[in-house]
């Protein structure tokens, strides 16, 4: 009989543990890095088919064909079988052309007109439950944006820098410490004025404030300035900081949209007074609802002594949106029935779907809209799918933002 022989305690882990496992992740992130990413590990942006190109600016194919190679940005590249592929410097570049000879009104630039009193759209992202789709969908509605014809900034408010590592800015990659979004919010002199932080991305047109570790200590300097504050004081309150840096540029942009991080702290406040918009994303899952509900009471309870100092305006719209959405999900059919049902139009009528599409993207470190289609059906489908969707709910969103100043 064999007897039983007493193991004793567990011996403790080396205090090194955590290092160590730091620093395999960081040779393997640069391995992944090296095949996702260009020798260079700086992100770059695919070329376009002239059918996609038609797509994006609402024409035909052979409209596209029919444009002058002398209004392409760049060196024309010709693929295998004779198809030209334009970049989107010169998918831009067809806009500008389209929109200065429109004569039936439709505005290839939707640009802004501050004059008419059209002002800048400042959406925050906002939930604090992890993975509800929130920097995913932030990504996106970027980079529609900026394929719609808009002028759009990204800010990366989570210190976990998910939104600047997908759109191509990776701390393990930055040779020295580089300017972020902490930089232009932050206490005392050696803040810096937000051009100074801003970073021209890979993908044309939209610009990006990053975000890195750094941006946890806002999280602490904003209440102890917040306790010692007096009425005389020349700093701004913490809440202010993110509108006024965006004052700085604001001539420079139709659009910003703000990735928050997954929590009701002093950033994600910051973001809530600055916005003009907000964006609530929901997994349609009972236990999601359950968290919503806790989130949507403490942001009204938080951003009430805010509104108290004339720290909140009025947004101009606050809709929920509904992400990785399975539509033959019979349960999360009657979550959302349940949540329009509660909330009417504040439902976005499209939803973000559960697609292999974008999970496929995410990890090659792209999105949707960065990913070429790939010829075999079942693959072709599921991309058309996913471009369809986000299409519509980026769609929805731009129809808002169209209300807001007025056009529609």
């Amino acid at each position: 009989m064999n007897q039983h022989v007493p193991l004793g305690p567990l011996a403790p882990a080396p205090n090194t543990t955590a290092g160590e496992d730091a620093r395999l992740l960081e040779r393997k992130l640069r391995e992944i890095a090296a095949v996702v990413f260009s020798p260079s590990e700086t992100k770059t942006l695919r070329r376009f088919t002239s059918g996609e190109v038609a797509r994006i600016l609402g024409v035909t194919d052979s409209r596209i064909r029919q444009l002058s190679p002398d209004l392409l940005a760049s060196e024309p590249e010709v693929a295998s079988g004779g198809r030209r592929l334009y970049t989107l410097a010169d998918v831009h570049a067809f806009r500008a052309h389209l929109h200065e000879i429109d004569r039936v009104g439709r505005r290839y630039l939707p640009h802004r007109n501050a004059d008419a009193g059209e002002h800048l759209q400042v959406i925050a992202c906002v939930n604090f439950k992890g993975g509800s789709g929130k920097t995913t969908t932030a990504a996106h509605l970027a980079q529609s944006l900026v394929l719609r014809g808009y002028r759009v900034l990204a800010i990366d408010l989570d210190p976990q820098a998910s939104l600047s590592t997908l759109l191509g800015v990776r701390p393990e990659n930055e040779a020295a410490p580089y300017p972020t979004i902490y930089d232009a919010i932050r206490y005392g002199a050696e803040r810096r004025d937000m051009q100074e932080v801003i970073r021209r991305t890979y993908f044309t047109g939209l610009d990006l404030v990053p975000a890195d570790l750094e941006l946890e200590v806002f999280e602490f300097e904003a209440p102890m300035h917040s306790a010692r504050r007096q009425p005389s004081d020349t700093e701004p309150p913490f809440f202010a900081r993110i509108g006024l840096a965006l004052s700085e540029v604001a001539d420079a942009y139709d659009a910003v949209v703000i990735d928050c991080p997954p929590r009701l702290g002093y950033l994600t406040i910051s973001a809530l007074a600055a916005a003009t918009a907000l964006l609530i994303t929901i997994h349609p899952q009972m236990l999601d609802v359950s968290s919503m509900r806790q989130f949507l009471t403490m942001m009204d309870e938080l951003m009430e002594p805010v509104r108290a100092q004339g720290g909140a305006p009025a947004h101009d719209w606050f809709r929920y949106l509904v992400t990785r959405f399975e539509p033959n999900d019979t349960p999360q059919t009657e979550v959302v029935a349940m949540l329009r049902g509660l909330f009417g139009e504040r439902v976005l009528t499209k939803a973000m779907l559960d697609s292999a599409a974008v999970a496929n993207s995410g990890l090659r470190g792209q999105t949707v809209y960065e990913t070429p289609l790939r010829r075999d059906e079942v693959t072709g489908s599921t991309y058309r799918r996913a471009l369809d969707a986000l299409d519509a709910v980026n769609g929805e969103i731009e129809t808002l933002i169209s209300r807001a100043w007025g056009r529609a």
